[in-house]
């Protein structure tokens, strides 16, 4: 799968994005069929222990997106570059972008954007790194915005549709949509030619994504635009009390799980 193959997916099929932080997880993914695997900075608080996504640094995005690329067959990779990797110096922000494809082996980078990355995303796709933008509720502005709906009011709403247009003007191959409003994710849908990958922006884009955690019932807690396809954490407690449940009773390991040698019998 190549940029450009998402690109021609906008109105055409749904298209389908989760999140991967691990070999195992990618490889499950990229299985399934589904068209793009993003390495994201949801890693922080999903999986690093961390209150949000601030924390997450380069080396730990590049050293995750190396895994999920390697366990990859099909889909398109994409690192999600992580707070001020990117928007400070625009050399140092190329560079980061660059590893990512070069040393990590991602197929592309995902910006979360506003006015300060049009520029940027110029540049990249102009070098050959495919860029995805990232409009609505960006969790690294959280401090600034608050984890809330964007896009609510008819001024902020239309900077979501100029910001949109903007960023496929300056090369931009895709746009996630997170947590605005439907309607006007069908507006920004409706407003560009590439595709929308929604998230908690309404039916009418042209593609979902949603972290893989919520996906498959390993989080604690599923946001409200989200859903449960599983019980992974209900399945893992349940083997990790069994695990403690039959090493403590004696029951593990038995005869089946051990191995005798005969020619150490003197020994004892």
């Amino acid at each position: 799968m190549r940029a450009k193959d998402i690109r021609a997916k906008a109105g055409v099929a749904p298209i389908t994005m989760l999140t991967a932080y691990d070999a195992p997880t990618a490889e499950l993914v990229d299985a399934a069929g589904v068209d793009m695997v993003l390495v994201g900075d949801s890693v922080g608080n999903l999986r690093l222990g961390h209150d949000s996504t601030l924390p997450v640094t380069v080396d730990e995005i590049a050293s995750l997106t190396a895994a999920v690329a390697r366990s990859t067959q099909n889909a398109f990779v994409l690192a999600d570059m992580p707070f001020l990797s990117y928007g400070a110096d625009e050399a140092d922000a190329i560079e980061n972008c660059g590893r990512m494809v070069k040393e990590a082996g991602a197929d592309g980078v995902k910006l979360e954007s506003g006015h300060h990355t049009v520029d940027l995303t110029r540049r990249l796709t102009r070098l050959g790194i495919p860029v995805q933008a990232h409009l609505g509720l960006t969790p690294q502005r959280e401090n600034e915005t608050g984890l809330f709906r964007q896009g609510t009011d008819e001024a902020s709403a239309r900077e979501i549709i100029d910001l949109a247009r903007e960023h496929e003007d300056a090369g931009a191959f895709s746009l996630v949509l997170e947590h605005v409003p439907a309607n006007l994710g069908a507006a920004v849908t409706e407003a560009i030619d590439i595709p929308t990958i929604g998230i908690g922006a309404g039916p009418d884009c042209d593609g979902q994504v949603l972290t893989v955690d919520e996906v498959i019932g390993l989080s604690e807690t599923t946001a409200p635009f989200s859903k449960k396809w599983g019980d992974v954490r209900g399945e893992m407690q349940q083997a990790i009390e069994g695990y403690k449940q039959d090493v403590e009773s004696g029951a593990f390991p038995a005869e089946e799980h051990s191995h005798y040698q005969d020619e150490l019998d003197d020994v004892y």
